[in-house]
């Protein structure tokens, strides 16, 4: 029976993601292989538990083409679903969140470098004016975390840097995060600080997204949110018209476990 509703389940999510793909064609990335960012969305929800969705396919599918005016592979873990207070939601990756940076920066992008900072481990911060240089001598251990820093440097030679400290890293993941006792914290911190510092240094630099779409969803898709206060999102066209005819229906479901 599980299995005859997981089907069921992916069947409608599949429709409902062909027909906005096709409706949102013109919001999609230059170039956008969509047979192809279907079939690796599908295969990466395939492997998780969707017997309770029923009834949220249409919220699945509209989670899913943020990625897809993102321009973000799910099966190349630069993105995934999760899901927050009863409803699916789509989150960037560090990968993702690196990958926008290097297409959407105002300021062409010669190279990004983040890495976290271990117990032990020599690092140094010599600052020349407002200009910072890094120095670290990485280890391999498993020995804690102790912060995590990230190292943007433009074409033209300019460098930005951000470093937080383990517990600024954990208050931003307390106060902000959506899954701050999810299954990625637990499992894989040092990613999922990499993936703040990152965040939070692109406060301070100028992305510019080819789609109002695109500049939605990298605001409210990213696991911490710096803002206090819920994201202001307009609906795109297709949703104005499936609310319309009755499409749309808010179902809860069961939170389902992170299975990245």
């Amino acid at each position: 029976m599980a299995n005859d509703m997981q089907t069921l389940v992916l069947k409608n999510t599949n429709t409902q993601l062909s027909s906005m793909l096709e409706k949102e064609a013109q919001a999609l990335p230059k170039g956008f292989n969509t047979l192809r960012f279907k079939q690796n969305a599908m295969t990466v929800l395939s492997s998780l538990d969707l017997s309770k969705m029923r009834g949220q396919e249409f919220n699945l599918a509209r989670c899913i083409i943020k990625g897809a005016y993102l321009g973000l592979d799910f099966s190349n873990k630069e993105c995934y679903v999760i899901t927050y207070g009863g409803k699916p939601e789509f989150m960037t990756d560090y990968k993702g969140e690196e990958k926008l940076v290097y297409n959407y920066s105002v300021r062409p992008v010669k190279n990004i470098y983040s890495q976290v900072v271990k117990e032990g481990e020599k690092f140094e911060i010599i600052t020349n004016g407002t200009e910072k240089t890094i120095i670290h001598n990485q280890g391999i251990s498993d020995k804690p975390i102790i912060g995590a820093y990230t190292v943007v440097t433009y074409e033209d030679g300019t460098i930005n840097t951000e470093i937080m400290t383990k517990k600024e890293i954990e208050v931003v993941r307390d106060k902000f995060s959506k899954q701050s006792r999810g299954k990625a914290w637990g499992d894989s911190f040092g990613e999922m600080a990499r993936k703040t510092v990152l965040r939070r240094i692109c406060k301070h630099i100028q992305l510019n997204f080819d789609t109002i779409e695109q500049q939605q969803a990298w605001s409210s898709t990213s696991d911490v949110n710096f803002e206090d206060k819920p994201t202001e999102v307009t609906k795109s066209q297709i949703e104005k018209d499936l609310e319309a005819d009755g499409t749309i229906q808010d179902v809860s479901f069961e939170e389902v476990k992170d299975e990245r």
